[in-house]
């Protein structure tokens, strides 16, 4: 429906995640992965959603000199935000470890920005889902980050394997976007951007 809607264009995912590249293929879109490496570091100034736009926006930028006049980018990031601060990808066990200690027996908020990119716009959207996990044993952290490795993943989990499926007591808002895009958001904005033609 909406590959039809879009024939004239040409997508470009500029994301390694296989979860976002699951999310395009089951929108039954015709799409380019394409990547460019970003440092992903923000102004210490922003807060909450602010910093997931400005990534999901900077990702965008090395792209900007080689878009074709149908090309629609589409850039995005995710964070944790808890405690007043943004939770990012854990940098080895231990760090995975007191993330999700703190995420333990409490609510926290999963932020996705998604940022669209052509010629001649850009537009950013965000979205946000509150997750609630029960108290979690040092026993269960450590079987989770030991079998399942969870270092590429914005606050240490991925919500659709094992630690989401015994720990998580309540969503409140998109799963989709907790797993990493607002799938919602952005087949809503696609069929936005393919209405003038």
């Amino acid at each position: 429906m909406l590959n039809k809607k879009l024939k004239n264009y040409h997508i470009i995912l500029a994301s390694g995640s296989p979860r976002r590249q699951a999310f395009f293929k089951n929108l039954d879109l015709d799409f380019e992965v394409r990547l460019k490496p970003v440092k992903e570091e923000y102004p210490n100034r922003l807060t909450h959603f602010e910093i997931s736009n400005y990534l999901a926006q900077l990702k965008a930028l090395p792209f900007k000199e080689e878009l074709k006049p149908k090309d629609i980018l589409i850039t995005s990031d995710t964070i944790v935000w808890h405690n007043n601060k943004a939770l990012g990808k854990p940098r080895d066990k231990n760090e995975a470890f007191s993330i999700l200690k703190s995420l333990s027996n409490a609510t926290h908020e999963v932020i996705t920005s998604v940022c669209f990119t052509t010629l001649n716009f850009e537009k950013t959207l965000h979205n946000i889902t509150k997750v609630t996990f029960k108290h979690l044993s040092d026993e269960e952290i450590w079987h989770y980050i030991n079998t399942f490795k969870p270092f590429d993943k914005a606050g240490a989990y991925g919500i659709q394997e094992w630690i989401g499926q015994i720990g998580v007591t309540k969503i409140q808002g998109s799963y989709f976007n907790v797993m990493g895009l607002p799938i919602h958001l952005v087949y809503k904005t696609l069929n936005t951007i393919a209405e003038p033609s």
